[in-house]
């Protein structure tokens, strides 16, 4: 009789290439009438004990938002439609994934397909980017009632800090709206720093530590003594915490995770020699040392004129950056437990424009998903072709948040209290069933 636990763990399990797989109804009819009922079912259950792939993998710590600032036109990145009057001169290239399609200019992200999958019919009421980027980043439309937290202020107030001792929120090159903690507190905004390049601005003294320790001092004479009587007002003003904090994060080694020079020439010019290329990796610096959410901005894709060179200039940073962020996640081990998100505010019109441009679009637009134990290579919804008619399998932008945050194992509808007493859900939508293994 053949061995059980290879036939098993090759057929149920997944192997380097399935369909190599000697795998039959005889061998487990074999197995049955060699072990008996109850005993083959012990089996089985072993081997399927021994598989951490099948569904049980550990949830997701981390976050990396790539935002592309201004509204990237779906048809010029993850959803052309070649030779369709909507498409103008934009072409599309095969990738890893049989019968699906990325614009030309995503050569190197296509190889990567097999580890990404496309929301392609994402939906949403805001056209106006202010508004768009606030629905795309919360989840939720504005409410001059509330300001609600950011995806990754909620990761941030969520998840364990661990035992990291820099900020757990991080914007890089952040464009006009970064994220901000909302209701949640300012302590879980984005802290903003620039190209990785150059340090981190103000982290250094200026003068000796024995000064330093002596300014120390002085300061907390006078804090002692403005809080005299003081103590509820001096606490919700989080002042100490804050100082803390900075002094924590001054002195912290965790600091050189900013420092992208310390990688090889190699790979800095894999991911591009771009401020953004270095902000994606420098994201995945900071997630190796704990911290939970990296939002890298790309700015420039509000393209209502010259669209066509526009994203054609756009994806020669793109590209690289991101296919290079996947690739080295995945070489380190860190993929399975980051999620990666890549899109904007909204789309692009299907209709050209006067100036060979495109207007604003939240009527069927697309994002880009990877990691987080999220499952590669799916595409989810479609656009028209002739660009006339609503988006199959439709999902709101809550359908996302729900879906990331179900992979950082954080129940989207659990409830948050507002400052004025009211609950408000995580997520405002449900989670995309085929993104989940």
């Amino acid at each position: 009789m053949e061995p059980l636990a290879p036939i098993i763990r090759d057929r149920v399990c997944g192997g380097p290439d399935p369909l190599a797989v000697a795998f039959n109804r005889r061998s487990w009819l074999r197995g049955a009438a060699g072990l008996g009922g109850a005993a083959w079912l012990t089996a089985v259950a072993n081997v399927l004990a021994d598989q951490p792939s099948l569904g049980r993998h550990e949830p997701a710590q981390s976050i990396i938002l790539l935002w592309m600032a201004g509204g990237p036109s779906q048809l010029e990145t993850f959803d052309p439609h070649p030779g369709h009057a909507i498409s103008g001169p934009t072409q599309a290239i095969d990738t890893a994934l049989r019968g699906v399609q990325l614009a030309e200019g995503f050569e190197r992200v296509a190889a990567e397909m097999g580890s990404i999958s496309l929301v392609r019919s994402l939906l949403s009421k805001e056209g106006d980017h202010e508004r768009g980027t606030y629905l795309v980043k919360t989840g939720y439309r504005p409410d001059p009632t509330v300001i609600h937290p950011s995806l990754g202020a909620i990761c941030c107030h969520e998840l364990s800090p661990g035992k990291t001792e820099i900020p757990r929120h991080i914007s890089i090159l952040p464009g006009q709206w970064p994220s901000r903690g909302g209701f949640l507190g300012d302590q879980y905004d984005a802290f903003k720093t620039f190209d990785p390049r150059e340090k981190v601005p103000d982290i250094a003294s200026r003068v000796a530590a024995s000064r330093v320790r002596e300014r120390l001092d002085d300061l907390q004479v006078v804090e002692q003594a403005f809080a005299a009587g003081r103590e509820r007002d001096v606490a919700a003003t989080r002042h100490e915490a804050t100082m803390a904090d900075a002094r924590r994060m001054m002195t912290s080694e965790q600091l050189k995770a900013f420092d992208v020079a310390s990688e090889s020439a190699a790979l800095r010019a894999d991911y591009g020699d771009t401020p953004f290329g270095r902000g994606c990796l420098a994201a995945r610096r900071l997630i190796e040392v704990g911290v939970r959410c990296v939002e890298v901005t790309l700015s420039g894709w509000d393209t209502h004129a010259k669209n066509f060179t526009g994203h054609r200039e756009q994806l020669r940073i793109l590209d690289p950056a991101f296919a290079a962020l996947i690739k080295d996640l995945r070489s380190r081990g860190l993929l399975e437990r980051t999620v990666v998100m890549c899109g904007g505010e909204f789309g692009r019109t299907p209709a050209i424009n006067r100036l060979d441009g495109r207007d604003h679009w939240p009527h069927g637009f697309s994002m880009a998903l990877a990691g987080g134990g999220l499952r590669g290579g799916a595409v989810i919804g479609a656009t028209d072709p002739e660009g006339s008619k609503a988006v199959a399998d439709p999902h709101s932008i809550g359908d996302v948040h729900a879906t990331v945050l179900t992979a950082l194992g954080i129940d989207p509808r659990k409830e948050n209290i507002s400052a004025s007493g009211r609950p408000i859900k995580l997520a405002d939508g449900k989670p995309i069933a085929a993104l989940l293994g």
